[in-house]
């Protein structure tokens, strides 16, 4: 029966593990409460990030002569 004792005690000490975090979460969500929001609200987006055209070109320039530069690698290695 040693390993059913075993067995106990990992259930006793995760049971302690998850008593401790409920009492932080519970410290949170009052903290939260007390400076007027609730700990509840979904975290929301930031506005989206937009590039001006002429970065879009740009990086698409380079985009284009990275795989230019690996199908020649790659040609190269064929022949």
């Amino acid at each position: 029966m040693d390993i059913l004792s075993a067995i106990r005690r990992e259930e006793r000490k995760l049971e302690k593990q998850v008593a401790s975090i409920q009492h932080k979460l519970k410290g949170i969500k009052a903290a939260a409460e007390a400076l007027g929001r609730s700990a509840d609200k979904k975290v929301t987006k930031s506005t989206k990030r937009v590039l001006s055209a002429a970065a879009r070109a740009k990086i698409g320039k380079a985009a284009k002569k990275r795989w230019a530069k690996l199908r020649a690698e790659a040609k190269k290695m064929t022949n």
